[in-house]
């Protein structure tokens, strides 16, 4: 089994009204949890790397264990580059088996933006790989991409028009109010922005920054056209928090076999509650 373009699985999710849960995965342990919990659930998901995951664990290594895991369980998954901004790195990574890509201009202007993400698309569609881009700007930090508060801003319904026509994306992470990492209070999302987005743009749309997201605002954000929902943070919180337990309990353990295994456990609640709020079990 091979890995996969997003394109084809966020337009069936398009159409039928549910969305790919996209995980942001770090080592083994992140890859083997999600790969089992979407084969028990028949789930179809996305695995996501930062520029940073594939430095710290090696794109060749990533492809080799994401390509076992498809194997493994006859499940064909998208490992997806997460927030690349240049264009030789993900050419690298698109060489190297990869066929989903989001290249990161948002914080380039408009016309620029368009410039480099169009660079992308034409490159990477001659390997079939698909591409997503974004307009407008998340604030808040994941992993080594931190933005302010002051530089952030919602995408603009119109020029999220212009912007899909002239680089040709397969599918658009919008900017209305969510944030990576964690919240500092109730997130608040721009409902009516999106609302006129969908209306006006054809692509799949992209949620980033949906850990702390409640429920309910997720669920209504796929009713409006979300088909993509990204979720990083709380896999590492539950991760590292249970691991940390585990060591308060046990103190003189050493053997990563016993102490990773209630972090694979936490992780997994988390896997399965994303999956159940897409509504993607059984769509694979």
């Amino acid at each position: 089994m091979y890995l996969i373009s997003s394109k084809n699985m966020l337009l069936k999710a398009q159409k039928e009204g549910y969305a790919i849960p996209a995980f942001n995965i770090h080592n083994l342990e992140t890859i083997q949890v999600i790969a089992e919990t979407a084969a028990e659930m028949e789930s179809p998901v996305i695995m996501a790397g930062t520029p940073s995951t594939f430095n710290y664990a090696g794109t060749g290594y990533l492809v080799a264990i994401c390509q076992q895991a498809a194997r493994e369980y006859d499940l064909p998954f998208a490992l997806h580059l997460d927030h690349h901004e240049q264009f030789n790195d993900i050419k690298v990574k698109i060489q190297s088996g990869i066929r989903s890509a989001m290249i990161d201009g948002s914080h380039y202007p408009f016309n620029d933006n368009i410039a480099l993400v169009r660079h992308v698309v034409d490159y990477c569609h001659q390997y079939d790989a698909s591409v997503e881009a974004e307009l407008g700007r998340l604030g808040g930090q994941e992993d080594d991409l931190v933005v302010d508060e002051a530089a952030s801003f919602y995408t603009d319904p119109d020029a999220a028009v212009e912007f899909v026509k002239q680089t040709n994306i397969d599918s658009l992470a919008v900017a209305i109010g969510s944030a990576h990492g964690l919240y500092h209070g109730e997130p608040k999302l721009d409902f009516d922005r999106l609302a006129k987005i969908h209306q006006r743009v054809s692509v799949p749309l992209v949620l980033h920054g949906a850990s702390g997201i409640p429920e309910t605002m997720v669920k209504r954000a796929i009713s409006l056209g979300i088909c993509k929902v990204n979720v990083a943070t709380e896999l590492k919180i539950a991760f590292s928090d249970a691991v940390k337990a585990y060591f308060n309990d046990n103190p003189a353990a050493n053997d990563p076999r016993h102490y990773m295994a209630p972090g694979k456990a936490a992780m997994k609640k988390i896997v399965q509650e994303k999956i159940r709020i897409c509504n993607s079990a059984g769509k694979r």
